[in-house]
């Protein structure tokens, strides 16, 4: 059993084959998919392919740093109000990206935070996006971090330091088919991270793992980062698959199917 932890089957790149993909996934051993929001604009879509596979497609509700521009209470304001309207798993995908543009630095910032908050009051997990910011977020964190502060970096490609660090705070980190990639450097940090502090993640339809590198990615694909992640650690396939699930659970807890 698998389990993806950060997927985004929603979004267009799944438009001819959605369902497909999904049963797919299900078919590899993927037993759930869970699926951060990005912004208003992917509500919807995400829901209905939620309410399609009840408990192996599970949503989370956030606001993605990417989409903070200068309607960005507006959107918070969405956000805030889904979160009064239903149960979700998490919130996310929350944090901030430093590589597209810094234009909105401080509005980023606000909206993360706000985030955490909510989420703190909820008693949820948080979904961190931290491209080229992880030193910022960590910063950001500690005088937030209580019993009630938990989650995923997802996307982890960080150094062995800032891997320690998240561990510090009590998160986990998600691991990618940025592991498969040759001279990526991951498998080096990794070595240091016990097995009891990773999930795995596609963030379909990016990052697909090799072979795949550079065609959309799948939830299906999550074993090929379960088999390269166990030649890292020097372990069997099958306590990756239950150590990265348990992992998993613990966070999310067990969706109903």
């Amino acid at each position: 059993m698998w389990i993806d932890t950060h997927t985004h089957l929603y979004l267009e790149q799944f438009e001819e084959d959605r369902d497909q993909v999904v049963r797919h996934a299900l078919e590899q051993g993927v037993e759930t998919m869970y699926m951060p929001n990005v912004d208003s604009r992917t509500i919807q879509g995400m829901l209905d392919l939620e309410g399609r596979f009840p408990g192996q497609v599970v949503a989370m509700m956030g606001m993605h740093p990417c989409s903070v521009e200068d309607n960005y209470l507006e959107e918070l304001k969405l956000v805030e109000t889904w979160l009064g309207r239903r149960a979700f798993c998490a919130i996310g995908e929350i944090g901030i990206d430093l590589y597209w543009d810094k234009t909105h630095i401080e509005a980023q910032k606000e909206a993360f935070l706000t985030q955490v908050r909510w989420a703190k009051d909820l008693g949820k997990p948080i979904i961190i996006h931290s491209r080229e910011s992880i030193d910022l977020i960590l910063e950001l964190l500690q005088p937030e971090k209580d019993d009630r502060l938990r989650g995923i970096f997802h996307c982890f490609t960080g150094t062995r330091e800032q891997a320690q660090a998240i561990m510090d705070l009590g998160f986990y980190m998600g691991i990618g088919g940025v592991l498969t990639f040759k001279n990526a450097g991951l498998d080096k940090v990794l070595e240091a991270v016990p097995l009891e502090r990773l999930v795995l993640e596609t963030d379909a339809p990016y990052l697909a793992p090799m072979p795949y590198r550079g065609k959309r990615n799948e939830s299906a694909y999550i074993p090929l980062v379960g088999a390269r992640l166990a030649d890292v650690k020097r372990v069997s396939i099958e306590e990756v698959a239950k150590i990265t699930t348990e992992n998993a659970q613990k966070i999310f807890g067990h969706p109903t199917k």
